[in-house]
């Protein structure tokens, strides 16, 4: 298969019998030392064009940033033009872009976490702090969701996170150089194989297990799409299967929900389990190849995949990493699939779904990490083992983000429909010192909102629905008497606004419009339902369909403090 950039020829059309003018240099021109630096800087990589957004983070790893003349460069390398180059480099927040005539930024950057979490664990205070003190050099900026909601609030220097930041322990990692990922302990390859790691994925290969006996024991542990959606994952795996060949695989590891963080602690930690997961998937439907997209803001998980991906026996599919650049929506199935095509992450209108017309127009294979993680133990393990973990009338177990005013937060494995309140008192130590539960966000940022008297519902597919929220990846964030829920809608909101792609009007003019009127100190109610219901009927992704369930939560459930205006006033 080549993914080769298909050239585009260029013609003249002289008028006939005419004196041609001299030519001149149309265009912008390009500058040869940036050309000499794009040219050192990719080698001998692939000037293909879905690899130019992994070109674009080679640009801003070495310089910090990118100038006009790099992306003119960096076009004229690739075969590309400038808008191509431009409109795709300006779409993904991570890449710092100097327009011309502008001056270059400082040389370090400090990113503060303001979503939900580490608001209201002081971020705002952080933030102004840390732009009053951090000196010359060094550039202090408000960053979205970062994925340690359980230690926040967090400061990211370079592509170093300190945990629990205060003004001190950020600036000391400044002064002390400090700006690289840290690797924490995790199973390594050598310790994963002696555990019986691999086993499976061998048995398979070698057609002592048949495909139809590991699809079936899926079936019947009902192991479901862990990433939000909840799709049964057997029955993905069979529809792609079912199509002509050859076929693809992608790794959906943008986890951006803010208070999402269980895909990092797994890749932390057991990242070989996942591996064999991933690697099983691609086998039982022929893949050729596995795109594995992961979050731009896991530096460690991705050195750990890098690292113990090169430790793999020769076989099997061709693996290829790819990073994204601080866009959440590319968490969206068909948006992930086309930044990994090097373009803007802007979801795709279905039908055709990716199972059918996918990654380079083929048939795709999307999972979401956890999802790959538990295969490897269901199938030696037996359905009946998952099926028996679950409370509450429910079946298996689950991942839980929780994060907020409880003592101790963190990733929480416990069985899929445990209660927020069971949560809270046998998993989490209970609340927080001098706290009262007060809500919860049962499913991140776009689960909708409910009041601590709602905490006897089961934590699952299919039970939260019918209150306006559901479980999607399963974040689970904690308020207390201390957190106004209304504050917290807004900052969902803006985070919403803030990271919509801007492709379709009720999600890009939708969540402006919402967090403008949120801000008011009385709402008015029936223009904020009428602006919800077009979000919903008429957005293009999940992003503008889910934005307004903090919002119709807050007014539903906490009437006393959304002090309704209505129109008429």
């Amino acid at each position: 298969m080549s993914h080769g950039v298909q050239k585009i020829q260029q013609f003249e059309h002289p008028g006939e019998g005419r004196k041609r003018a001299k030519s001149t240099p149309k265009g912008r021109q390009i500058d040869p030392q940036a050309l000499e630096e794009i040219e050192a800087l990719l080698g001998e990589r692939p000037r293909r064009r879905d690899l130019l957004i992994e070109h674009l983070h080679l640009i801003q790893d070495k310089y910090h940033q990118i100038s006009a003349a790099h992306l003119a460069a960096l076009a004229d390398a690739m075969r590309l033009s400038f808008a191509e180059v431009f409109e795709t480099a300006t779409f993904y927040a991570h890449f710092d872009i100097v327009k011309e005539g502008e001056p270059d930024l400082a040389p370090l950057t400090i990113r503060v976490c303001d979503s939900l979490t580490c608001a209201m664990l002081g971020a705002e205070k952080l933030l102004s702090e840390l732009k009053a003190s951090a000196g010359p050099g060094v550039r202090v900026v408000r960053a979205p969701c970062v994925g340690r909601c359980d230690t926040a609030p967090v400061a990211e220097v370079g592509h170093h996170f300190v945990d629990h930041a205060s003004v001190d322990s950020v600036l000391k990692a400044v002064k002390g150089g400090d700006t690289h990922a840290h690797l924490p302990d995790y199973v390594d390859y050598a310790s994963y194989v002696a555990n019986g790691g691999y086993a499976l994925l061998g048995q398979l290969r070698s057609g002592t297990m048949p495909k139809e006996d590991l699809l079936k024991a899926l079936d019947d542990a009902s192991l479901r799409g862990l990433g939000g959606a909840g799709f049964p994952a057997g029955r993905k795996w069979r529809a792609v299967l079912g199509e002509p060949g050859p076929r693809l695989m992608a790794i959906n590891g943008d986890e951006g929900e803010p208070g999402t963080f269980k895909d990092r602690y797994y890749l932390e930690t057991d990242p070989h389990r996942f591996i064999e997961g991933m690697l099983i998937g691609a086998h039982v439907v022929d893949a050729t190849d596995v795109y594995i997209y992961l979050r731009d803001e896991y530096p460690a998980s991705r050195a750990i995949l890098e690292r113990e991906i090169a430790k793999l026996p020769a076989g099997g599919p061709v693996l290829h990493m790819r990073r994204g650049a601080g866009a959440y929506i590319c968490g969206e199935e068909s948006a992930l699939l086309e930044s990994i095509e090097g373009k803007r992450g802007l979801p795709r209108h279905k039908p055709p779904y990716p199972f059918q017309v996918g990654l380079f127009g083929l048939p795709t294979l999307i999972n979401n990490i956890e999802t790959l993680f538990w295969v490897r133990d269901i199938v030696e393990k037996g359905a009946d083992w998952w099926k028996s973990q679950g409370r509450n009338e429910r079946q298996g177990l689950r991942s839980y983000s929780v994060s907020g005013r409880v003592k101790n937060p963190g990733m929480k494995l416990a069985p899929a429909g445990v209660t927020v309140r069971e949560l809270i008192d046998e998993f989490c130590g209970g609340m927080a010192d001098g706290h009262t539960f007060r809500a919860y966000l049962p499913g991140g940022a776009s689960g909708g909102i409910l009041p601590a008297a709602m905490d006897d519902i089961p934590l699952d597919f299919g039970t939260l629905e019918k209150y306006g929220c559901f479980i999607g990846s399963a974040a689970v964030v904690i308020l207390s008497d201390k957190d106004r829920v209304k504050d917290a809608a807004l900052n969902l909101m803006r985070f919403f606004e803030d990271e919509s792609c801007g492709q379709c009007t009720p999600c890009r003019v939708g969540t402006q419009k919402a967090a403008t009127l949120m801000q008011q100190p009385g709402w008015n109610r029936s223009l904020l339902d009428e602006l919800s219901q077009v979000m919903r009927d008429a957005s293009i992704c999940g992003l503008g369909q889910a934005a307004s369930n903090p919002l119709t939560s807050v007014i539903k459930y906490f009437p006393e403090e959304f002090a309704p205006k209505e129109a008429a006033e």
